[in-house]
């Protein structure tokens, strides 16, 4: 068993090292994380989403997000699941990665 908070921000460091490639902001500021789930057991489930249904990084990011957090010590399993609902917006990036992009 696992305490699923210290995992979960294991998990956030990790998915802080993760790139949509278009943008030099990582997934976690950019708001692309709506949900993590993190079990005892060390199972994770995340629901992202992508800047657009178009993104060129659709076929490819999901994975890297995957691959990063099974790296993570103490994850046993990891499910990531894409969603376009709601659709994201450049509401949901942090002040940090507003700033970093000249939004603010």
């Amino acid at each position: 068993m696992q305490d699923p908070t210290a995992l979960q921000e294991a998990v956030i460091r990790a998915l802080k090292e993760v790139y949509d490639p278009e943008i030099p902001v990582d997934i976690y500021e950019l708001g692309l994380i709506y949900h993590i789930e993190v079990s005892p057991t060390g199972d994770v489930h995340i629901v992202m989403t992508l800047t657009s249904a178009f993104c060129p990084a659709a076929q490819h990011l999901p994975e890297d997000v995957r691959k990063a957090v099974e790296a993570v010590p103490g994850v046993r399993q990891v499910q990531v699941e894409v969603t376009f609902d709601p659709p994201w917006d450049l509401s949901r990036m942090s002040e940090n990665a507003r700033i970093q992009l000249g939004l603010l």
